[in-house]
């Protein structure tokens, strides 16, 4: 014989959830954020997060902290989709074509993990991190002024080409091959770490 819940507890139960989403939806929404760069990426780990805590939460057996479970599961899903953009973790945008002014979306998008998690978090920091050096010391001096120029200290292909005279396409050219380095060199480095 099945037993059924009694209109009375499931409304109870249908409140106790709703209670805890809006307790811990902006709190777990900054949990994420923090950690993923894209917010349309953050904002589907948290619907599914939701989802998967609103089917738990219907289970017989009940969920006895609520708010650690939503945390642990967020991390398990960040964690997640970190090792599913591994084939390309480390240039998430395309190259694009330049803009008229000499600015587009070159860049090096570099996800490391949260300095607030676990001792492997950090060892994959700091890793990744002295990977990143080494293969900037690598890049040859060109390269590597245009790369640190773009990327560490902002300042525009114009205003580059402007000030050293050398050409905007050649600028360009210089940052790309400094990027497809980087990436080649630190690729190995998730690999090896298995990320």
């Amino acid at each position: 014989m099945v037993m059924t819940a009694s209109p009375a507890l499931m409304a109870d139960r249908d409140g106790d959830l709703a209670a805890v989403v809006l307790r811990e939806r902006s709190r777990l929404g900054r949990f994420i954020r923090r950690r993923v760069l894209d917010p349309a990426d953050a904002e589907d780990i948290l619907q599914d997060v939701f989802q998967e805590f609103i089917n738990a939460y219907r289970l017989p057996t009940p969920i006895e902290q609520a708010g650690a479970w939503l945390f642990r599961v967020a991390r398990n899903r960040i964690i997640d989709r970190f090792r599913s953009r591994r084939l390309d973790p480390l240039l998430q945008r395309s190259w694009e074509p330049e803009t008229a002014d000499g600015e587009g979306t070159q860049q090096l998008d570099f996800a490391l993990p949260a300095t607030d998690e676990s001792p492997e978090a950090e060892y994959v920091r700091s890793a990744l991190l002295l990977a990143l050096q080494q293969a900037i010391s690598e890049l040859p001096d060109d390269q590597r002024e245009v790369f640190l120029a773009h990327e560490l200290e902002g300042r525009s292909f114009k205003d580059m080409a402007a000030q050293s005279g050398v050409g905007l396409n050649t600028l360009l050219a210089r940052k790309r091959y400094a990027v497809l380095h980087l990436r080649h060199r630190l690729q190995a480095v998730y690999d090896e770490l298995e990320l």
